[in-house]
């Protein structure tokens, strides 16, 4: 009898060393990724730091070199002080904290999981377009605009101020989000060293230069294609946010935003998975001209 309770209490107790065991691995990678974490925020911290040191550097040596170099000591002083005045700004406005992909990738999917629901409940179509929006204090407001009915037309600026588009004419009825890649604009707009471009294929290297380069939400972005009747398709490859063919990816949301300020255009955006090997995929800004509607 004591054998056989013996034998029925081995399984169970086989469980319980093989959950403790788990558990103690996970508690190990955790802390392994944890430190990771804070082994990649030290790094990028001390790349800026020896940034910042050695143009710090050129600038010493280019004022030292017009002090004791006069035939191009204009040259040299003005070489000295940009390499001073860019040491400081990187040594200054070095990121305390860097934020991992995989966590801003998830609040972006909440909220994809959230406007998806929405849009389905209310049974509203596919189109996803990039409107002007009311008037604000800077001028420029975009919604997102999904329509309700299959024949739409679009609403006035003025009807985009509340979530819930209803106008009397129910072929302008729809939803109206603000779009994520809206503040993204705002700020890509206020780094541009001159004015934003206002020819397509111009505007279309601004915007993917400003997805690689300035926000890392992507590995790169390059015109795949552009015609002149009113269309451009950007190839997308290394979404820093996962799938682009949700609902105002950041990615998509920012190129639509930036083409219907840019180009005063009212743009619907359509993304679809790319079958080739240098993109993942294809997001597709087209609009018509004229149109009524003009950002201030």
């Amino acid at each position: 009898m004591s054998e056989s309770t013996t034998q029925q209490r081995r399984p169970d107790e086989t469980e319980t060393s093989e959950d403790a065991e788990l558990t103690a691995r996970i508690e190990v990678l955790q802390e392994e990724n944890q430190r990771l974490r804070e082994e990649y925020a030290r790094a990028r911290r001390t790349q800026y730091r020896r940034t910042a040191l050695a143009l710090a550097a050129v600038g010493t040596i280019a004022a030292l070199g017009g002090v004791f170099l006069p035939d191009a000591r204009t040259v040299l002083f003005a070489l000295g002080g940009t390499g001073l005045f860019a040491a400081a700004l990187t040594r200054y406005l070095t990121p305390e904290q860097f934020i991992a992909a995989s966590v801003g990738e998830g609040i972006y999917g909440s909220l994809a999981r959230t406007e998806t629901a929405l849009v389905a409940e209310l049974g509203l179509q596919d189109d996803r377009l990039y409107l002007p929006g009311p008037d604000t204090a800077d001028g420029v407001s975009v919604r997102l605009f999904v329509p309700q009915q299959a024949d739409h037309e679009l609403p006035s600026p003025s009807a985009l101020d509340s979530v819930f588009v209803l106008p009397d004419d129910e072929a302008e009825r729809g939803v109206a989000l603000h779009p994520s890649g809206g503040p993204l604009f705002a700020e890509f707009r206020q780094s541009l060293s001159g004015a934003l471009a206002e020819e397509a294929g111009t505007l279309a290297a601004q915007l993917g230069d400003g997805l690689v380069e300035q926000f890392e939400l992507a590995r790169n972005a390059t015109v795949d294609r552009h015609d002149e009747g009113g269309r451009v398709t950007i190839a997308i490859d290394g979404s820093a946010y996962g799938a682009v063919d949700r609902i105002d990816h950041p990615v998509a949301s920012f190129l639509g935003v930036g083409f219907a300020v840019g180009l005063d255009q009212a743009v619907s955006v359509d993304t679809t998975t790319a079958d080739g090997d240098r993109a993942d995929y294809l997001v597709t800004c087209t609009w018509e001209a004229p149109t009524s509607f003009v950002f201030d």
